[in-house]
Protein backbone atom coordinates (compact mmCIF):
# COMPACT_ATOMS: atom_id res chain seq x y z
CA UNK A 1 0.00 0.00 0.00
CA UNK A 2 1.17 3.29 -0.92
CA UNK A 3 1.43 6.26 1.43
CA UNK A 4 -0.96 8.20 -0.55
CA UNK A 5 -3.86 5.05 -0.36
CA UNK A 6 -6.05 5.57 1.81
CA UNK A 7 -6.75 2.24 4.18
CA UNK A 8 -9.48 0.08 4.13
CA UNK A 9 -10.85 0.56 7.31
CA UNK A 10 -9.97 3.70 10.03
CA UNK A 11 -10.11 3.72 13.70
CA UNK A 12 -12.30 6.93 12.78
CA UNK A 13 -14.97 4.37 11.09
CA UNK A 14 -14.76 2.34 13.84
CA UNK A 15 -16.29 5.24 16.24
CA UNK A 16 -18.38 6.24 13.77
CA UNK A 17 -20.34 2.38 14.08
CA UNK A 18 -19.98 1.69 17.20
CA UNK A 19 -19.25 4.59 19.47
CA UNK A 20 -22.82 5.38 20.52
CA UNK A 21 -22.93 1.85 21.34
CA UNK A 22 -19.28 2.55 23.65
CA UNK A 23 -20.72 5.43 25.40
CA UNK A 24 -23.76 3.83 26.77
CA UNK A 25 -22.27 1.00 27.83
CA UNK A 26 -19.08 2.32 29.34
CA UNK A 27 -18.65 5.57 31.65
CA UNK A 28 -16.30 8.14 29.84
CA UNK A 29 -14.22 11.00 31.56
CA UNK A 30 -14.64 14.02 29.58
CA UNK A 31 -11.37 13.93 28.01
CA UNK A 32 -12.01 10.29 26.87
CA UNK A 33 -15.06 11.72 25.38
CA UNK A 34 -13.07 14.59 23.82
CA UNK A 35 -10.72 11.77 22.21
CA UNK A 36 -13.55 9.83 20.81
CA UNK A 37 -15.16 13.45 19.18
CA UNK A 38 -11.76 14.59 18.01
CA UNK A 39 -10.73 11.17 15.86
CA UNK A 40 -14.50 10.77 14.52
CA UNK A 41 -14.30 14.52 13.39
CA UNK A 42 -10.76 14.25 12.29
CA UNK A 43 -10.12 15.28 8.51
CA UNK A 44 -13.79 16.06 8.27
CA UNK A 45 -16.04 19.25 7.51
CA UNK A 46 -16.91 19.64 10.99
CA UNK A 47 -13.36 20.84 11.63
CA UNK A 48 -13.62 23.03 8.33
CA UNK A 49 -10.87 22.97 5.78
CA UNK A 50 -8.01 25.00 3.97
CA UNK A 51 -6.47 25.35 0.52
CA UNK A 52 -3.18 23.95 -0.14
CA UNK A 53 -1.71 25.54 -3.41
CA UNK A 54 1.28 24.51 -5.45
CA UNK A 55 3.48 27.74 -6.25
CA UNK A 56 5.16 26.25 -9.37
CA UNK A 57 1.95 25.21 -11.17
CA UNK A 58 -0.69 27.25 -9.08
CA UNK A 59 -2.96 23.69 -8.44
CA UNK A 60 -4.75 24.16 -5.68
CA UNK A 61 -6.62 21.20 -3.46
CA UNK A 62 -8.94 21.70 -0.88
CA UNK A 63 -7.99 19.62 2.42
CA UNK A 64 -10.12 19.42 5.81
CA UNK A 65 -8.36 20.28 8.87
CA UNK A 66 -7.10 17.42 11.20
CA UNK A 67 -7.91 16.92 15.05
CA UNK A 68 -4.13 17.19 15.85
CA UNK A 69 -5.12 15.01 19.03
CA UNK A 70 -2.09 13.37 20.37
CA UNK A 71 -4.67 10.25 20.62
CA UNK A 72 -5.58 10.20 16.82
CA UNK A 73 -3.66 7.52 14.98
CA UNK A 74 -4.64 9.53 11.42
CA UNK A 75 -2.87 13.00 12.35
CA UNK A 76 -0.28 12.07 14.65
CA UNK A 77 1.12 8.93 12.72
CA UNK A 78 4.04 10.64 11.35
CA UNK A 79 5.11 12.66 14.70
CA UNK A 80 5.11 9.36 16.29
CA UNK A 81 7.88 8.08 13.26
CA UNK A 82 9.71 11.19 13.90
CA UNK A 83 10.14 10.88 17.79
CA UNK A 84 10.97 7.42 17.10
CA UNK A 85 13.97 8.60 14.57
CA UNK A 86 14.87 10.96 16.69
CA UNK A 87 15.43 8.63 19.92
CA UNK A 88 17.39 6.33 17.56
CA UNK A 89 19.79 8.96 16.25
CA UNK A 90 20.36 9.46 20.03
CA UNK A 91 21.47 5.95 20.95
CA UNK A 92 24.76 5.07 22.01
CA UNK A 93 26.77 2.27 20.60
CA UNK A 94 26.01 0.69 23.93
CA UNK A 95 22.96 -2.69 25.57
CA UNK A 96 19.88 -1.02 26.54
CA UNK A 97 17.38 -2.91 28.92
CA UNK A 98 13.61 -2.22 29.27
CA UNK A 99 12.52 -1.89 32.38
CA UNK A 100 8.61 -2.02 32.98
CA UNK A 101 6.96 -0.31 36.22
CA UNK A 102 2.94 -1.08 36.77
CA UNK A 103 0.53 0.47 39.17
CA UNK A 104 -2.01 -1.64 40.88
CA UNK A 105 -5.45 -1.81 39.68
CA UNK A 106 -6.46 -0.48 42.83
CA UNK A 107 -5.15 2.88 41.74
CA UNK A 108 -7.42 3.01 38.90
CA UNK A 109 -10.09 5.49 39.96
CA UNK A 110 -7.32 7.86 42.21
CA UNK A 111 -5.88 8.30 38.39
CA UNK A 112 -9.14 9.28 37.05
CA UNK A 113 -9.37 11.81 39.80
CA UNK A 114 -5.90 13.51 39.99
CA UNK A 115 -3.70 11.76 36.48
CA UNK A 116 -0.91 14.29 36.69
CA UNK A 117 -0.16 13.49 40.24
CA UNK A 118 -0.33 10.41 39.88
CA UNK A 119 1.67 9.80 36.97
CA UNK A 120 4.32 12.56 38.34
CA UNK A 121 5.17 10.17 41.16
CA UNK A 122 4.96 7.29 39.10
CA UNK A 123 7.77 8.69 36.92
CA UNK A 124 9.92 9.74 40.23
CA UNK A 125 9.36 6.69 42.01
CA UNK A 126 10.48 4.47 38.89
CA UNK A 127 13.67 6.94 37.75
CA UNK A 128 14.37 7.48 41.38
CA UNK A 129 14.84 3.63 41.82
CA UNK A 130 17.26 3.00 38.95
CA UNK A 131 19.13 5.75 39.71
CA UNK A 132 19.67 4.95 43.27
CA UNK A 133 20.60 1.65 42.25
CA UNK A 134 23.16 2.78 39.60
CA UNK A 135 24.74 5.16 42.56
CA UNK A 136 25.28 2.41 44.89
CA UNK A 137 26.52 -0.02 42.25
CA UNK A 138 28.79 2.37 40.04
CA UNK A 139 28.25 5.83 41.49
CA UNK A 140 27.31 7.33 37.94
CA UNK A 141 24.20 8.38 35.91
CA UNK A 142 21.71 6.16 33.59
CA UNK A 143 20.04 7.01 30.79
CA UNK A 144 16.47 7.06 31.23
CA UNK A 145 13.81 6.94 28.85
CA UNK A 146 10.20 6.74 29.74
CA UNK A 147 7.17 6.41 28.09
CA UNK A 148 3.59 6.29 30.00
CA UNK A 149 1.26 4.12 28.95
CA UNK A 150 -2.33 4.21 30.80
CA UNK A 151 -4.10 1.57 29.12
CA UNK A 152 -3.44 -2.34 28.10
CA UNK A 153 -3.61 -4.01 24.94
CA UNK A 154 -7.50 -4.73 25.50
CA UNK A 155 -8.02 -0.85 26.21
CA UNK A 156 -8.72 -2.03 29.86
CA UNK A 157 -7.76 1.03 32.07
CA UNK A 158 -3.54 -0.67 32.80
CA UNK A 159 -0.97 1.97 34.27
CA UNK A 160 2.54 1.49 33.74
CA UNK A 161 5.51 2.74 32.99
CA UNK A 162 7.96 1.57 30.04
CA UNK A 163 11.52 2.85 30.47
CA UNK A 164 14.83 2.23 27.92
CA UNK A 165 17.71 2.10 30.37
CA UNK A 166 21.34 2.46 29.39
CA UNK A 167 23.14 -0.24 30.45
CA UNK A 168 25.52 1.50 32.04
CA UNK A 169 26.15 4.68 33.26
CA UNK A 170 28.48 8.11 33.07
CA UNK A 171 30.38 8.50 36.06
CA UNK A 172 29.82 11.63 38.06
CA UNK A 173 32.88 13.34 37.47
CA UNK A 174 31.90 12.79 34.00
CA UNK A 175 35.08 11.17 32.85
CA UNK A 176 34.43 7.51 32.58
CA UNK A 177 31.45 5.40 31.27
CA UNK A 178 31.14 2.40 32.86
CA UNK A 179 29.16 -0.91 31.07
CA UNK A 180 26.92 -3.44 32.92
CA UNK A 181 27.81 -7.15 32.71
CA UNK A 182 26.25 -8.50 29.24
CA UNK A 183 22.60 -8.91 29.56
CA UNK A 184 22.25 -7.96 33.62
CA UNK A 185 21.43 -5.02 35.11
CA UNK A 186 19.81 -5.30 38.23
CA UNK A 187 17.91 -7.53 40.60
CA UNK A 188 14.19 -7.16 40.00
CA UNK A 189 13.06 -8.45 43.21
CA UNK A 190 15.34 -5.70 44.66
CA UNK A 191 13.46 -2.86 41.73
CA UNK A 192 10.14 -3.88 43.02
CA UNK A 193 10.71 -3.47 46.66
CA UNK A 194 12.63 0.18 46.34
CA UNK A 195 9.92 1.14 43.98
CA UNK A 196 6.97 0.31 46.03
CA UNK A 197 8.72 1.94 48.66
CA UNK A 198 9.07 5.17 47.20
CA UNK A 199 6.18 5.10 45.20
CA UNK A 200 4.34 4.71 49.16
CA UNK A 201 6.22 7.48 50.50
CA UNK A 202 5.21 10.09 47.62
CA UNK A 203 1.36 9.06 47.73
CA UNK A 204 1.63 9.69 51.61
CA UNK A 205 2.94 12.50 51.39
CA UNK A 206 0.32 13.76 48.55
CA UNK A 207 -2.43 12.79 51.13
CA UNK A 208 -0.79 14.83 54.05
CA UNK A 209 -0.56 17.71 51.85
CA UNK A 210 -4.29 17.60 51.08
Amino acid sequence: MSTLERPQLEVADIIHEYGDDYRQAHRLSPMQHGVLNAISHCRTDILGGHIDQCNACGHQHIAYNSCRNRHCPKCQGMDNIRWVKERENELLPIQYFHVIFTLPHELNLLAQYNPALLYTILIQSATETLQSFADKRWKGTLGITVVLHTWGQKLEQHIHLHTIVTGGVLTHDKQRWINAPKNYLFKVENLSTVYREKFCDKLKQAFERG
